[in-house]
């Protein structure tokens, strides 16, 4: 990539699910025929677990005390609500190399690992599901759409979330109580400094300065 290319981020607050699925949507094709920049969406939703191929195809669905939005990013099921980080990058993933899903995939797990690590929290991969993990629990999902090798949706951070929400849910091989937040694993964390680590770990192999 080139040295000077940037990222515009965009700070969005809480946003209700289908109307940032709308504008990803929106922006993937803007990206794709360059009238914006590399462009990532920072923001919050209401509680909704939206439900991928993977899991519909399994048959698996969140207990009916979950409120559900079917997508059509990879995976499964994934828990949204307070308390979480939700990074949805709309770049052009034009990488050195041969492009792949799976280096995208960890290329953003790097990511949050070592935006993490700037808090002596110390993450690390696991075989059982792509993600990034701490002493055996989940904290971060991640599951993209791509046209064209440029993505939407994108990936999540549980720092404080409700008691026994995302928890509660279980699905795509992995059981209740697997997926958990960093507060929960004794790691409060302020959401403005995460934020902020976040985009100064921003891997130079994908932008060299934000605009």
């Amino acid at each position: 990539m080139a040295e000077d290319r940037h990222v515009n981020v965009q700070f969005l607050g809480v946003v209700e699910y289908d109307a940032a699925f709308s504008l990803m949507k929106n922006l993937q094709k803007q990206r794709i025929n360059d009238e914006i920049i590399d462009t990532m969406l920072i923001l919050e939703h209401p509680e909704i677990v939206t439900i991928g191929p993977r899991a519909r195809n399994d048959g698996i669905t969140a207990p009916p005390s979950y409120p559900t939005y079917s997508v059509d990013r990879g995976g499964g099921l994934t828990w949204h609500g307070p308390g979480q980080i939700v990074v949805y990058p709309i770049f052009k993933w034009d990488l050195p190399g041969e492009s792949s899903v799976a280096k995208i995939i960890t290329l953003i797990e790097q990511w949050v690992i070592d935006s993490l690590a700037h808090f002596g929290i110390m993450c690390h991969r696991d075989e059982r599901m792509q993600g990034v993990w701490l002493d055996g629990y989940k904290i971060c999902s991640i599951g993209l759409s791509f046209l064209r090798w440029t993505s939407r949706h994108g990936f999540t951070i549980n720092l404080n979330t409700p008691s026994n929400r995302v928890e509660g849910l279980a699905g795509c091989g992995l059981e209740s109580s697997t997926t958990t937040c960093l507060a929960r694993l004794g790691h409060e964390i302020p959401r403005d400094e995460v934020l902020d680590s976040l985009i100064n770990t921003m891997p130079k192999i994908l932008v060299r300065s934000r605009k």
